[in-house]
């Protein structure tokens, strides 16, 4: 199950309760007040979630965060797993 569009882990995000952040996929607007081009992107292609892309990494995502210090290496491979369980449900059923 995923937690965000982008891969982070919304569920042991330690800011989560301090900034009253439901998840971008629980939330219309974020938390911050403006607005995530990583959310809307996946919710005007009405996907769950980046890994399920076409365009997957694109540059948007890969470069979301770095002018603020972060490594986009953790989303990405959270992104990837999440599409894989998805990919395996799938042949699951």
């Amino acid at each position: 199950m995923f937690e965000s569009r982008c891969g982070v882990c919304c569920n042991s995000c330690k800011r989560k309760e301090k900034v009253n952040c439901a998840g971008c996929t629980n939330i219309s607007v974020p938390f911050w007040g403006g607005s995530c081009k990583v959310k809307s992107c996946c919710e005007t292609k009405g996907l769950n979630h980046c890994g399920v892309c076409d365009e997957f990494p694109c540059d948007m995502l890969s470069n979301m965060g770095k002018d603020q210090g972060y490594d986009s290496a953790p989303r990405l491979n959270q992104c990837k797993k999440w599409a894989n369980k998805t990919t395996s449900n799938k042949h699951n059923l």
